[in-house]
């Protein structure tokens, strides 16, 4: 059994955008590796940009100074 953790900034990604990515990881394990999608497990993550850092900093940081 897969599982797929896809893990994204908090930044409203709607619905249908989690939706498609769920339905296009799954499809990629499918396509690639044979996998049964019945079995695939998606997970999506969303994590305040308080709470993701790049190069020593926040998102919320480098996101203010940009």
């Amino acid at each position: 059994m897969p599982y797929v953790n896809i893990k994204i900034t908090k930044e409203g990604a709607t619905p249908e955008q989690k939706a498609q990515l769920i339905q296009g990881a799954t499809q990629l394990l499918v396509d690639v590796l044979g996998k049964n999608p019945k079995t695939t497990v998606v997970v999506i993550d969303e994590v305040d940009t308080d709470n993701w850092g790049i190069g020593g900093e926040t998102v919320t940081t480098l996101r203010k100074r940009n």
